[in-house]
């Protein structure tokens, strides 16, 4: 076995390990390399299970958390998705490979350009990116069967349930405080909205207007 060839497989234990067992989710993880998604001294840190500083002070979620939140978003082939919070790109890139259209909003110009650049090394043709507050979604858009929120909010916000269709999901970490945050997943129904705590997570904040280098 090469080195590359263990090094995947050690990947995927890992994530198996933290409880993501869907199918479909682990083949989407297995065929996006994490590694052009990182800058700098980071790259060789890409197989590790564990978050990573990129640019405008953010942060690339750690695998298994990326493949916890897609495994509960549910995402079939013919779902268009919201993606608030493109980072470096890769969870926009794993959601590609299940989805049929992929809209990814950032606040960050610069995130929103380099992801763009990776989008197209990679031919993922099928993922739009657009620099906007991602707290009032894509209106032009809607409405998405899913939406992934890839930052933390107070509260699920109404901007983006508004724009999830009867009987979409959206994922979203939910908490006051980066210490205390839970994943919430919203199911819509035509009476209303079911919430379900899936575990608890750390992400940066959901946070309004556009980055200062936008």
């Amino acid at each position: 076995m090469t080195a590359d060839a263990e090094r995947k497989m050690q990947f995927l234990y890992a994530l198996r390990s933290k409880g993501v067992t869907d199918t479909a989710v682990l083949q989407a993880m297995e065929k996006i390399d994490r590694a052009p998604f990182i800058r700098g001294y980071f790259t060789e840190r890409a197989y590790e299970d564990m978050p990573l500083p990129i640019a405008c002070g953010q942060t690339i979620s750690q695998p298994s958390v990326v493949g916890l939140m897609t495994q509960a978003l549910q995402v079939s082939g013919r779902d268009k998705v919201l993606e608030v919070g493109t980072g470096s790109g890769y969870q926009a890139a794993i959601l590609s490979q299940l989805a049929r259209r992929v809209y990814t909003v950032d606040r960050h110009m610069r995130l929103v350009r380099e992801a763009r650049r990776v989008f197209d090394a990679l031919d993922l043709t099928n993922i739009t990116a657009f620099t906007a507050d991602g707290s009032h979604g894509l209106p032009d858009q809607a409405p998405f069967d899913r939406i992934l929120v890839t930052a933390a909010a107070e509260d699920p916000p109404g901007p983006l349930l508004a724009q999830l269709k009867i009987g979409g999901i959206m994922v979203v970490p939910v908490g006051q405080s980066d210490a205390v945050q839970s994943l919430i997943r919203v199911t819509r129904h035509a009476s209303g909205y079911e919430y379900d705590e899936l575990r608890p997570v750390r992400f940066v904040p959901l946070v309004e207007g556009l980055g200062k280098d936008s």
